[in-house]
């Protein structure tokens, strides 16, 4: 069974909570869209640093075009909001664990090209809608079906903790709302 099997199998659980958590969000509202793009900015940005300190780009040569913090931060700025505190990054210790992480963040390009559609138009959206490298989804999908990890397990335990991280990201701001 390949990575990518293995991972959207032992994972469907998370996935569908953290669907259910941000699919609850309203983006035509403002409020609510700044909501959940905070969430994200308490995730996305720590995941990705941790990804780059980790070598992240001896497996995905293309991973400076990949990178979605620049383009959260962009967003939340035109909408004058505020950067939340960021949860702590996860612990990337092994090549499975940047797959398992990967998995999650390029997954959720996917979803966030439905949730662009709730989006008004006088509302940034550079964030749900990247520009990657034609074939990127492609290519990462090979790149994981073909990767050679001695460990599955750990690829599952940090795509369940990017999935916990943005539970509880989502979680937090929803709190703070009045």
């Amino acid at each position: 069974m390949s990575l990518r099997n293995i991972l959207r199998a032992q994972t469907a659980n998370c996935h569908a909570e953290v669907d259910r958590l941000f699919g609850a969000f309203d983006l035509a509202n403002t409020e609510q869209y700044k909501t959940f793009l905070r969430a994200h900015a308490r995730v996305v940005p720590a995941a990705e640093n941790a990804l780059e300190d980790a070598g992240i780009i001896s497996l995905l040569p293309d991973w400076p075009e990949r990178k979605r913090s620049h383009l959260l931060f962009a967003d939340l700025s035109h909408l004058g909001d505020r950067l939340p505190a960021p949860l702590p990054p996860p612990n990337l210790r092994c090549e499975a664990a940047l797959w398992g992480t990967l998995y999650v963040l390029e997954g959720s390009k996917l979803g966030s090209t439905l949730l662009a559609k709730s989006v008004p138009d006088h509302l940034p959206c550079s964030y749900l809608t990247p520009r990657g490298p034609k074939g990127a989804m492609r290519f990462f999908m090979d790149r994981l079906d073909t990767s050679d990890v001695a460990d599955p397990a750990a690829a599952v335990s940090a795509a369940h903790n990017i999935f916990d991280l943005f539970l509880q990201a989502g979680q937090l701001e929803l709190e703070a709302v009045p």
